[in-house]
């Protein structure tokens, strides 16, 4: 009954920051009377504004809002990109926020650039171990396939961990230092939606935690699986 109430814990605290973020981005994608332009065209805006150059906007497939600085992109999920809602508002600063940081070059971007290739072959390691075990075993009759299957796995669960904690310092910086200064100082939002638009940039840059948590949570079976193994 214990393990039960524990387990079910922590699922909880993994899973739950994920549900939160869809909750609060669902709540405030309500269109609001009165807003001048969609958040695709506050996007373009502000890249105007903060001469981006070579940076376009586009619209891509839901929940799927990002910005690729390889390709100079920010891309819009269709509530966002046609959306006059504070969830849209507020997403596309953030995004338009991390072109911003890849423009100035900012050390935040190279910490980023410099280890998410590293875990990047982690994880295609890992993958590839994952797929060629069977026909290892297969073919060659190598014992103990099961536990490199378990290592491979473990591998690929630990490498994205660590990507999304490396992004998160970066979501914070676009959602705080980037998005919420321009939405407030440039006078985008009135001063009575404030808080609202605080809570959606948390979200925002929560987004990539919530990813972790559930990588901790896949992550924690595969090592159980692997005790059991080498028991």
């Amino acid at each position: 009954m214990v393990f039960v109430v524990v387990l079910l814990s922590a699922i909880g605290l993994i899973a739950g920051p994920s549900l939160w973020v869809k909750h609060v981005l669902k709540k405030y994608s309500k269109e609001l009377e009165g807003a001048p332009g969609t958040g695709g065209e506050l996007a373009l805006h502000l890249i105007n504004k903060y001469r981006l150059d070579g940076v376009k906007v586009e619209q891509t497939e839901p929940g799927t809002d990002h910005y690729s600085p390889q390709e100079k992109r920010v891309r819009l999920s269709p509530y966002v990109y046609s959306g006059k809602s504070l969830t849209a508002i507020a997403v596309a600063a953030h995004e338009v926020g991390h072109a911003l940081q890849y423009a100035r070059n900012e050390k935040i971007t190279q910490l980023r650039q410099a280890w998410t290739p590293l875990a990047a072959n982690i994880q295609r390691i890992g993958t590839a171990v994952v797929m060629l075990a069977p026909i290892v075993l297969a073919i060659l009759h190598v014992p103990h396939v099961a536990l490199l299957t378990l290592v491979g796995g473990v591998l690929t669960m630990l490498a994205g961990a660590f990507v999304q904690l490396i992004i998160l310092p970066m979501e914070w910086d676009a959602s705080f230092n980037k998005a919420m200064p321009i939405l407030v100082q440039g006078q985008y939002v009135p001063e009575v939606y404030q808080p609202v638009i605080r809570k959606i940039l948390t979200a925002a840059a929560l987004t990539y935690f919530a990813g972790a948590l559930i990588q901790v949570l896949q992550l924690w079976r595969w090592l159980a699986l692997l005790r059991g193994a080498l028991r």
